[in-house]
């Protein structure tokens, strides 16, 4: 049976009311990179750092999860083969949705980490620079985010899968962060059908096989049902 391996982006959780990154509009148009997604960001200011990002994990706990995630999840569970889904996305809305199995390549907001020590912990709602870590007792907590200049978590097992996949399909991806933009380009070399799934054409559009153009909640459902109904 094929295996299906399955990328999302921002845009997929944005009909949930998280903003994205790189749309007008998008967070980073309101902050400067440099000022809150970088470990030289958090030594410069730890206080301004985890104000953001603990302002982003109440907005994904209040955030419910969408039809799109909620389709990924039934793929999961009805599909006879394996679905693989690796995200880009720091929030839950996934796990919450029913999906089992996800890979956050860069992080989650619901853990928290060491810069001393790597102990790993889960978040509390509101984190604080000089939280104790419960492992070692210095005081370098920080979110369990990969910040811009570090390496993403997991390569190793997403790449393997990726060169595995039969169908891999992008979600709601600007095509702009690497490494998991070139992601398709490994699917592509595999021999896997890759489709990408987005509310408007990406800088990498051009290397898909297929496109279904329009909001994540209406094309992803359509796309899983299609799946199903010729499994």
């Amino acid at each position: 049976m094929k295996r299906i391996v399955i990328l999302t982006g921002a845009g997929i959780s944005a009909e949930s009311g998280l903003s994205t990154f790189r749309d007008s509009g998008g967070l980073w148009e309101r902050y400067r990179l440099e000022d809150l997604a970088t470990p030289e960001a958090f030594a410069r200011n730890p206080v301004l750092v985890h104000g953001f990002y603990n302002a982003r994990r109440k907005a994904a706990a209040a955030a419910q999860p969408n039809a799109a995630h909620h389709a990924l999840a039934r793929l999961e569970r009805d599909w006879p083969g394996e679905v693989t889904l690796i995200t880009q996305n720091v929030d839950d809305l996934h796990e919450r949705a029913g999906h089992r199995r996800v890979i956050h390549m860069h992080g989650t907001l619901t853990g928290a980490l060491c810069a001393a020590c790597g102990a790993r912990w889960p978040a509390p709602p509101e984190m604080q620079p000089d939280a104790a870590c419960p492992e070692c007792g210095a005081a370098a907590t920080r979110p369990d985010i990969v910040w811009f200049g570090e390496m993403p978590y997991d390569m190793d097992l997403i790449e393997r899968h990726v060169g595995q996949c039969d169908i891999f399909a992008s979600i709601g991806t600007s095509g702009q962060v690497y490494p998991a933009a070139g992601l398709v380009l490994q699917a592509n070399a595999a021999g896997a059908h890759s489709v990408e799934l987005n509310l408007e054409a990406s800088e990498l559009s051009g290397m898909y096989e297929e496109r279904l153009e329009g909001p994540a909640t209406r094309t992803v459902p359509d796309w899983v049902d299609g799946l199903l109904g010729r499994r």
